[in-house]
């Protein structure tokens, strides 16, 4: 496969997504797909599909405000760079007033070394691994009544715990949930969220010290829901976190997940696998902030895209600061656009502001199927349908395989078979 890369290091250097003036709250009109690329092959990519290139924004990624009070972030108008791809008009109010109704309920299950409270939002541990960067974010801090505090035990081995999420009505609600992997334990935790909502949601997740957390964040939600969520973690020394973003339900779904270290030596990975429907819109935006020497970091997220107005945006941001030498890091986003009607918005953003790394890069394609899988399968005898589905299934499989839990790896695969069988009908 043909990538549009770019690999970075020595001189202070910033490739980013243009501020372009004049934009609605119904998002940004971008130019065509490149045709002839394919994120699983093909002669050809494109790094973008965003429009001709314009002004890059003067603040660093690492200057931006962050803030726990409402009234230092404007309100949002849709001509904001981090809000314009997003459809403010279908957010059901959550940029606007506060969020009064019930949060979505929160249950656990799995093994032991995990414990789930309720507390107030004046814990202690509120607060521990995040403060809102935006204004959705701030309004959903403020409006909480109390958090959800998961927590795995320090030198638990091996724990599986699965927060079950749901929501059970459409009025505006804020969520606020606290995830800690205490000292030396290693963990998989599951956010599943299902049911109808409408709700903006903070995730804070502390990683310590020789920790090893993997974090699945699931969307399936019922087809009218709603779910803006920023998910902040960070990442202490020695530590490892893994984070798995994985959206299929949902009318409008927006992510931020984050990554910070708080000492040298940690390592985070951030995979995530999104399969948007017709007038479906499942945004990712994420910040990995090298903050600290000698640390590492991985990126890699695939979608597919099907039916009229089905629109993903990713947009990866990676901060390497003037202190994190020895820094090695790598992002990726590839989109499979399986019909035509589909709109896949792709911005990777490395900002290096230090020469002393080992490398940094990233790389971007959306682009149709590769002629030359399906002629290889079907010169085999697989009929051409049959054929697509193979190559969608093997596409996105390289994300599911990093989860983990092979109850939730079979789960997920009978989704995109569903899906599947959706496109072919």
């Amino acid at each position: 496969m043909t990538d549009t890369a770019t690999t970075l290091s020595g001189e202070k250097a910033r490739i980013g997504a243009p501020s372009i003036a004049g934009f609605t709250e119904e998002g940004e009109n971008l130019s065509p797909l490149n045709e002839s690329s394919s994120p699983i092959g093909g002669d050809a990519s494109t790094a973008h599909s965003h429009g001709p290139a314009a002004e890059v924004p003067a603040a660093s990624r690492g200057e931006r405000p962050t803030s726990y009070n409402l009234e230092d972030f404007p309100k949002l108008n849709g001509r904001e760079e981090d809000w314009r791809f997003t459809p403010l008009k279908r957010l059901g109010g959550l940029h606007k007033g506060a969020p009064t109704g019930a949060a979505p309920a929160v249950a656990l299950s799995g093994t032991a070394n995990a414990t789930l409270e309720t507390v107030s939002m004046d814990d202690a541990r509120v607060g521990s691994a995040g403060i809102p960067d935006d204004r959705v974010s701030a309004n959903a801090w403020n409006a909480a009544a109390e958090a959800s505090v998961l927590t795995i035990g320090a030198g638990a081995e091996d724990v599986e715990a699965t927060l079950t999420i749901t929501g059970e009505h459409r009025e505006a609600a804020a969520q606020h949930v606290v995830i800690v992997a205490e000292a030396n334990s290693s963990a998989v935790v599951v956010l599943d969220h299902v049911g109808s909502a409408v709700v903006a949601q903070n995730v804070e997740i502390d990683v310590r010290e020789g920790a090893k957390l993997t974090l699945v964040s699931l969307q399936a939600w019922e087809d009218d829901s709603i779910h803006l969520s920023t998910q902040q973690a960070v990442v202490a020394k020695d530590a490892y976190y893994k984070h798995v973003a994985v959206s299929f339900g949902g009318d409008v779904v927006r992510l931020t997940p984050s990554a910070k270290f708080s000492a040298p030596g940690a390592e985070a990975e951030m995979y995530g696998l999104y399969y948007a429907d017709a007038g479906q819109h499942l945004e990712h935006r994420l910040l990995v902030d090298h903050n600290q020497p000698r640390c590492t970091s991985n990126v890699l997220y695939k979608g597919a895209l099907q039916g009229e107005g089905a629109h993903t945006v990713w947009v990866g941001d990676v901060l390497i600061r003037k202190n994190a030498e020895g820094t090695d890091s790598y992002e990726a986003n590839r989109n499979l656009v399986l019909t035509d009607g589909t709109r896949a918005d792709s911005v990777p953003n490395l900002e290096i502001e230090t020469g002393q790394i080992e490398g940094a890069g990233h790389a971007s394609t959306t682009g149709r199927f590769d002629d030359e899988h399906l002629f290889y399968l079907m010169a085999r005898g697989i009929d051409e349908k049959t054929a697509r589905r193979l190559v969608v299934r093997g596409f996105l499989n390289e994300i599911i395989q990093k989860i983990g839990v092979t109850d939730l790896e079979e789960r997920l695969n009978e989704t995109v078979e569903a899906e599947l069988a959706a496109t072919d009908n």
